[in-house]
C-alpha cells in the first residue's frame, strides 16, 4: 500500500512539473487534444440525434432545434459553477496543495448537485410555456415540449458528469473523461434508433426517444465519474463529510461561477432570441438554422478545447506564481486557434452542401439555406477561436467577469441587433441573420484582444498575491 501511494504521489508531481515547466506547446497539446476529443464525442450526441431524427422529417429536426437553445440556457446556468471548480482546483494543484484540491472538489460536487436538481424540476414544469414563448408552431409544439421535458429529467446526471470532467481537467487528468464519453457515445449510437423507432417490446417514442437515449448514457457517465472521485486514485478524492456547506468556499465558487454562468447563459439566451427571429420565417428556415448551428458548435470545438486547456494551464501557472509563462500560454494558444480554425472554416466553406445533405437528404430547400448559413459564417471561425481562447485566459486568472462582458458584447450589443436590422429592415430577409454571426465574431475578437493586451488580468493577479 505504501508503495502504491508513493507511485501515485510521484505521478501527480510529474503532472505538475509537466504543465508548469517545459515546452508550452507540448503542455497545450497534451491537454487540448483529449479535451477536444471529449467535446467532439459529446457533440456527437447531437449529431447522432440529428441524423436519426432527420429520417423522420424536417419537423422532427425543427422540434429539437427549437428546444436546443433553451436546453443550453438551463445547462449554462449551472455549468459556470463547474468552471469555478476548474479554476480553483487548477490553482491549488499548481500550488501543490492537495488538501484544498480535495476540499474544493467536494464542495463543488455538493453545490452542483443541488443546483442541477432545482433546475431539473423547474425546467420540466415550465416546458410548455417556454416553447410557446419562443414561437414553436403547432406542427412542432408537442414534440418540442416532450423532448424538453424528458431531457430535463437527465440534468442531474449531466451536471454531475460535467463537474467530474471539470475537476479532472483542473488537475490535467484529461483522458479519463474521454474514455467515459467514448463509451457512452457508442452506446447512444445504438440506443437512439431503438428508442426513436422502437424494436420488439420497446415502443418507439419518436422525437422524445432521442432524449430517453441520452438520459440512459448520462446516468451511466455520472455514476462512473462519481465512483472515480470517491475512490480518489486519479488525483482527486471527494468525501461526504467535506460536502457540508462551507460558506467561504461556496462564496468563492459562486463569485467565480456566476459570471461564467452569466457568460454561458448570455450565449444561450442569444441563441434563443436568434431562434425567435428565425421562427418568423417558417419551419424550413428553423431546420436550416438548427443544422447550421450544430455544425457551428461542432467546428468551434477545437477553439473551446484550446480555451479549456488554456484555463487549466493559466490557472496552474498562476498557482505556481509563473505569470510570464501564463502569458506565453495565452499568446501561443491564440495563434493556434486563429490559424487552425481559419483553415477548418475554409474546408467547411467548400463542403457545406454535402455536409447539410447528410443530415436532411431529401429537402433541397433546407440544404440550400443551411449551406448558405455555413458559408457565410465559415471565414470568421478563426476570430471566434481567438475570442474563446482569450476568455479561457481570463477565466484561468480568476477574472471571469471579463469573459462575461465580452460575451454580452458579442451576442447582445452586436449579434442580435444586427440580425434584427438586417433581416427586418433590409432585403436580405432571413439571410441577414446569417450575416450577423461573422460581424459579431470580428468585433468581439478585437475587443478581447485589446483587453488582453492591456494586461488588466495580470495586474489583478499581482494584487491578489500581495
Amino acid at each position: 500500500m505504501n508503495w502504491y501511494l508513493a507511485a501515485v504521489f510521484l505521478f501527480q508531481m510529474k503532472q505538475k512539473r509537466k504543465y508548469t515547466e517545459g515546452k508550452i506547446f507540448s503542455s497545450l497539446f497534451n491537454l487540448a487534444v483529449p479535451i477536444i476529443l471529449a467535446n467532439i464525442l459529446q457533440t456527437a450526441y447531437q449529431l447522432i440525434d440529428t441524423f436519426w431524427l432527420g429520417r423522420l422529417g424536417a419537423n422532427a429536426v425543427a422540434a429539437v432545434s427549437i428546444s436546443f437553445p433553451l436546453l443550453f440556457l438551463v445547462l449554462s446556468l449551472g455549468s459556470g459553477l463547474t468552471l469555478a471548480g476548474t479554476v480553483l482546483v487548477s490553482q491549488y494543484y499548481g500550488a501543490e496543495d492537495q488538501r484544498k484540491v480535495d476540499f474544493n472538489s467536494s464542495q463543488t460536487i455538493s453545490l452542483i448537485f443541488f443546483v442541477s436538481l432545482m433546475l431539473s424540476v423547474l425546467s420540466y414544469f415550465s416546458a410548455a410555456p417556454l416553447m410557446r414563448l419562443i414561437g414553436a408552431g403547432p406542427e412542432i409544439l408537442g414534440d418540442s415540449v416532450e423532448y424538453f421535458q424528458v431531457s430535463s429529467i437527465g440534468f442531474v446526471f449531466l451536471f454531475m458528469f460535467f463537474a467530474f470532467q471539470s475537476l479532472m481537467r483542473g488537475i490535467g487528468n484529461v483522458m479519463l473523461p474521454v474514455y467515459i464519453v467514448l463509451f457512452t457515445v457508442f452506446l447512444n449510437l445504438f440506443l437512439d434508433p431503438l428508442f426513436i423507432y422502437g424494436y420488439g417490446p420497446i415502443p418507439g417514442y419518436g422525437v422524445a426517444g432521442a432524449a430517453v437515449a441520452s438520459i440512459v448514457t448520462q446516468a451511466l457517465s455520472a455514476a462512473i465519474g462519481l465512483w472515480i472521485l470517491f475512490r480518489g486514485n486519479s488525483g482527486i478524492r471527494i468525501r461526504l463529510d467535506q460536502m457540508r456547506p462551507h460558506f467561504f468556499t461556496l462564496k468563492r465558487i459562486v463569485n467565480l461561477g456566476v459570471p461564467a454562468s452569466v457568460e454561458q447563459s448570455t450565449r444561450a439566451l442569444g441563441m434563443t432570441f436568434m431562434v425567435v427571429l428565425v421562427t418568423g420565417f417558417g419551419s424550413e428556415v428553423v431546420a436550416a438554422y438548427g443544422i447550421g448551428a450544430r455544425i457551428l458548435s461542432f467546428i468551434v470545438i477545437p477553439a473551446l478545447g484550446l480555451a479549456i486547456a488554456t484555463t487549466s494551464l493559466v490557472g496552474q501557472n498562476i498557482g505556481a506564481i509563473k505569470i510570464k509563462r501564463a502569458e506565453k500560454v495565452a499568446n501561443l494558444s491564440s495563434q493556434i486557434a486563429f490559424f487552425g480554425l481559419t483553415g477548418m472554416g475554409l474546408l467547411m466553406y467548400f463542403f457545406a452542401e454535402p455536409i447539410t445533405a447528410f443530415f436532411i437528404p431529401n429537402d433541397p430547400d433546407v440544404i440550400k439555406d443551411a449551406s448558405l448559413f455555413i458559408k457565410i459564417m465559415a471565414p470568421s471561425f478563426g476570430l471566434l477561436g481567438v475570442q474563446q481562447v482569450l476568455n479561457g485566459v481570463f477565466n484561468g486568472a480568476g477574472f471571469t467577469k471579463a469573459s462575461m462582458l465580452i460575451s454580452i458584447l458579442n451576442l447582445w450589443i452586436i449579434r442580435f441587433p444586427v440580425a434584427f436590422v438586417l433581416s427586418h429592415r433590409t432585403g436580405l430577409s432571413y439571410e441577414g441573420i446569417w450575416w450577423a454571426f461573422p460581424i459579431s465574431n470580428l468585433i468581439a475578437a478585437l475587443a478581447a484582444f485589446i483587453y488582453f493586451k492591456k494586461g488588466y488580468w495580470k495586474i489583478r493577479v499581482f494584487r491578489k498575491r500581495k
